[in-house]
């Protein structure tokens, strides 16, 4: 079941055409990042997502509704984590309980407690944020956002300020948290080996303006540890989607002559989060005759 869609959407600012026809279905329950380089509108597709932007074309659609402004259903991430510094741990991972009075105050108090075990913050739930290390600071701003438990879990790039080792922690924990509550999760990110280990497809969007070049399956199973990264089908596959980023930002988003894509997952975006993808097949993508 399609859980979050856009359809054709298009964004524009003046004369800058930043997204142009980007079609993406991502099923209930999957884990999908979205990867390219710079330019190619990855935090512009994230906004539009989030409801903070509204796309000049097109329509974002959340279990088929249109998505015209921000909500409770969508819990955001962003990279620089965005915590209250005046707010302690406790006090930060409960501000959206904040805003749902239907829950009473010992509801409140045992879903912080059972989020802030859930990203192993419990000691610290009453230090304030500049106490903290930055990948603690991101786990305050995850437990924040899924705190209200939001259909859709949306990450920008959120741990691009990290150290390896801290990110490597992050991705393990958001891993750990999407196979624990069974959330739709939409992440961008600028790190390719990064999308491999988290996600279940990684879609690649290309440049000038942004629209999505290939779209591939990740079949390497949902129960991964990172050890994997070290793995040949791992290393292959990743070394493929960093020549693709590469190749479709180099021709302005036309693509090379012919490179190995996988198969599009726009006809098959129904297919649930247990399902086991196969491998991707080659496709030629040709790029146009330049003299025409």
């Amino acid at each position: 079941m399609i859980k979050l869609e856009l359809a054709d959407v298009g964004m524009r600012f003046g004369d800058v055409v930043a997204l142009e026809g980007i079609n993406l279905a991502v099923p209930r329950g999957s884990f999908v990042c979205v990867v390219g380089a710079s330019g190619s509108g990855k935090s512009t597709l994230m906004s539009l997502v989030a409801g903070l932007t509204r796309p000049t074309s097109g329509e974002v659609r959340l279990d088929g509704y249109p998505v015209t402004m921000p909500g409770p259903d969508r819990g955001l991430v962003l990279q620089s984590g965005a915590v209250f510094p005046w707010r302690d741990v406790e006090r930060n991972v409960g501000f959206g309980l904040e805003l749902l009075p239907r829950l009473s105050k010992a509801e409140r108090s045992e879903r912080v407690l059972r989020y802030l075990e859930a990203v192993g913050l419990n000691e610290f739930r009453h230090a304030l944020p500049k106490h903290l290390s930055g990948g603690q600071r991101q786990r305050v701003a995850i437990a924040r956002a899924l705190i209200v438990e939001p259909e859709v879990l949306l990450l920008d790039e959120p741990f691009g300020a990290l150290d390896v080792q801290t990110k490597e922690d992050m991705q393990l924990l958001i891993r750990k948290v999407w196979r624990d509550t069974g959330t739709t999760v939409l992440m961008v990110t600028h790190d390719v080996e990064e999308a491999v280990f988290l996600g279940q497809r990684v879609v690649v969007l290309a440049s000038r303006p942004g629209r999505v070049a290939a779209d591939l399956s990740v079949p390497l199973g949902d129960h991964r540890d990172l050890s994997v990264k070290r793995e040949d089908s791992f290393l292959a596959l990743r070394a493929k989607i960093e020549d693709l980023v590469r190749a479709f930002h180099r021709t302005g988003g036309q693509g090379p002559r012919q490179v190995v894509a996988a198969r599009s997952y726009t006809d098959s975006a129904a297919r649930t989060r247990s399902a086991e993808l196969s491998p991707p097949e080659p496709v030629e993508v040709t790029r146009p005759d330049s003299r025409t």
